[in-house]
């Protein structure tokens, strides 16, 4: 037989074990802080697509127009050559070390061939470009110089985010420096 329990008057049932009659009760569930969070962040940046694609939808049309006609007036006009106007370049930079340099930046600065990029500046990232008549590349004889190039454009050309990259006559990188 089983051993009953008697019954206190302001006591209530005791409890039922699992296995004996109903199921415990299952607490209800929640929903958790990281899925919440989740589809939140979604829809963020969900409505930041959307706003992205309308704003740059409107200006694309007015670019198309601009840009066909600089086609129309560039195909009138007679192309220079590249060299000619990287010439000046190149010039400017050896006046400014020839000015403000040492005798040993002024003389690698002697083989410099080509200077890009110098007089392009926004100041988010600025990227110039420096070639010399140099060979052997970054492990070659001639990586001092490329480094004295490199730190003498950072005395002429100021720039708050630019980089400004030497390289020898094959294209090699000799050196380079943020100005």
């Amino acid at each position: 037989m089983t051993q009953q329990h008697p019954q206190q008057p302001n006591q209530p049932h005791p409890p039922q074990q699992p296995g004996y009659g109903a199921p415990a009760p299952q607490p209800p569930k929640k929903r958790s802080v990281g899925k919440i969070a989740g589809l939140g962040c979604a829809g963020v940046i969900a409505l930041f697509v959307i706003a992205g694609v309308a704003t740059s939808g409107g200006s694309a049309d007015s670019d198309d127009a601009s840009s066909k006609d600089k086609a129309v007036t560039a195909d009138s006009k007679p192309k220079k050559a590249e060299p000619a106007d990287d010439k000046p370049q190149a010039e400017q930079f050896r006046a400014c070390v020839a000015k403000n340099g040492t005798d040993t930046e002024k003389a690698a600065v002697e083989h410099v061939t080509k200077v890009t990029g110098a007089d392009k500046r926004n100041d988010i990232l600025d990227s110039a470009e420096v070639f010399t008549d140099f060979t052997g590349g970054l492990m070659g004889p001639h990586q001092g110089e490329g480094k004295l190039i490199a730190s003498a454009f950072t005395s002429c050309y100021e720039s708050r985010n630019g980089l400004v990259t030497v390289y020898d006559k094959d294209g090699e990188l000799l050196a380079n420096a943020n100005y």
